[in-house]
């Protein structure tokens, strides 16, 4: 009996072990029927190399021993030379009449773009428009008939679900890998305005600009980044949706260019702390640091230290959010902004701005015209109060300049040079104006108590939180 019952087991075990392996998902199909329609994108970029000087003039006698053993190289000799650079990258057909999506990277300064397809047809491609901000490209080839790409809607994407990628890493074309969807809409460094989406598929040079595909063989997204140390796949690739790409294209094809809406805000996310100093049940939206001077927000009323909740009726749980709502807005649209201001919510009234690529570079705080300094601190801060043309210069009224900080307690958060604005409680700001006043304001909070601070740096405002635990001196 516990022999059947032992053979039974192993059977059901076997049969489970069967059952998985045929529920592995077979990429055989859908790189057959998708393959086509992905392409292989060339570019060439006539290039200038700089002039190599000679170490010796043409008239001196050693010049003529010198060309004897070391022969003179194109570029030598102070004449530059011109030279073609090529690179490679993907794409796929969107329609069939030869639009074709891909990055805006991947044709960055190119002066000829190629595009291949699977049956070995190549033709040359126009540029119809390209977006940095999103990293979204359109190209038109000249063709009739062409094999094009299902589109899929990224927002019904899961965690954990079975993602494909067809491209042309390290020019091999036509490679399939494959993986699963590690997270959706990650926000990266300087890229505001795109709700990545991270993957594991393994993504090279080469397989930029080419399709994310799911089971159903639909595009989700544009593969378009990878993290890595090496230069080649690590387990972490970004994918843009494949609706933000569309949006994009429209208007690229439409106008050539993309126009976004702006609010004219510097803004951040609420943290815990951050959240109960400013009196918010919990963490959520983007609080306002700075405000641009006549710009839209501030024409309409937003002012620093508020934190919008909600835009243009929908609600804004993280700071990364905001700028991808307020850019998907047609400039000139009146949009209802939600804040919470001094422990209460306001609904203003706001017209979207018109958004320009310029990205001035902030200014280092300036080191002139300090006051003398003052002793440091219970929050180990040496600060002293602005001088009068500094104060103009900021245009504020008061403010503390931290000169020094000192002592274990050091604030990672604050450097020499940072202006010291407002101390925020309970949904309340004060306004700091002399280092006294600083002093018994920090009196007034337990040592354990979070200190948030409204603080100028170069021209952007933002909040720090001090913990109580590191608060004290």
């Amino acid at each position: 009996m516990k022999r059947l019952l032992a053979v039974v087991a192993l059977c059901l075990c076997c049969g489970l072990a069967v059952a998985q392996v045929r529920g592995l998902p077979d990429f055989s199909e859908l790189a057959e029927r998708q393959g086509p329609a992905v392409v292989n994108i060339g570019t060439s970029q006539l290039a200038r190399s700089q002039a190599l000087p000679l170490p010796f003039d043409e008239n001196d006698p050693a010049f003529e021993l010198f060309k004897r053993f070391f022969p003179r190289q194109p570029g030598a000799g102070g004449t530059p030379r011109e030279f073609e650079s090529k690179s490679l990258g993907s794409g796929f057909i969107i329609s069939a009449d030869g639009y074709i999506l891909t990055n805006a990277h991947v044709v960055d300064g190119a002066d000829e773009v190629s595009v291949r397809l699977t049956d070995k047809r190549e033709f040359k491609a126009r540029l119809v428009g390209a977006d940095k901000r999103t990293d979204v490209a359109l190209l038109k080839i000249d063709a009739a008939g062409l094999p094009v790409v299902k589109l899929g809607d990224p927002t019904r994407l899961k965690v954990g679900e079975w993602v494909v990628a067809i491209g042309s890493p390290f020019g091999f074309d036509n490679s399939v890998t494959a993986g699963i969807v590690s997270a959706k809409g990650r926000a990266l460094p300087q890229e505001n305005y795109v709700p990545f989406i991270q993957t594991d598929v393994a993504i090279n040079p080469g397989n930029s600009g080419g399709p994310l595909f799911n089971l159903n063989g639909e595009v989700v997204g544009i593969n378009s980044q990878i993290y890595s140390r090496s230069g080649g796949y690590m387990g972490v690739s970004f994918a843009i949706p494949i609706d933000v790409a569309m949006e994009i294209q429209q208007q690229l094809r439409s106008t050539g260019k993309v126009s976004r809406g702006r609010l004219g805000v510097v803004i951040q996310e609420v943290g815990k702390e951050l959240a109960e100093s400013l009196g918010l049940a919990r963490p959520m939206g983007a609080v306002v640091n700075a405000v641009e001077p006549d710009g839209p927000a501030q024409k309409a009323g937003i002012a620093a230290g508020d934190v919008i909740l909600r835009f243009d009726g929908k609600t804004v749980n993280s700071s990364a959010e905001l700028p991808r709502l307020v850019a998907a807005t047609r400039p000139g649209t009146r949009a209802l902004v939600q804040v919470w201001r001094q422990g209460k919510l306001r609904e203003i009234a706001v017209t979207v701005g018109q958004m320009v690529d310029e990205r001035a570079e902030p200014a280092r705080p300036e080191r002139k015209g300090r006051a003398q300094p003052q002793a440091a601190n219970r929050l180990g801060l040496v600060v002293a109060e602005l001088a009068p043309e500094k104060r103009r210069e900021l245009g504020v009224d008061g403010g503390l300049l931290v000169e020094e900080v000192r002592s274990a307690g050091a604030r990672a958060e604050l450097r020499p040079g940072d202006v010291l604005l407002a101390l925020i409680s309970r949904g309340s700001a004060t306004e700091l104006k002399s280092a006294e006043q600083f002093s018994r304001l920090l009196g007034q909070f337990d040592r354990n108590a979070n200190i948030t601070l409204l603080i100028r740096r170069g021209d952007l405002q933002t909040f720090v939180t001090i913990r109580g635990s590191n608060a004290n001196h």
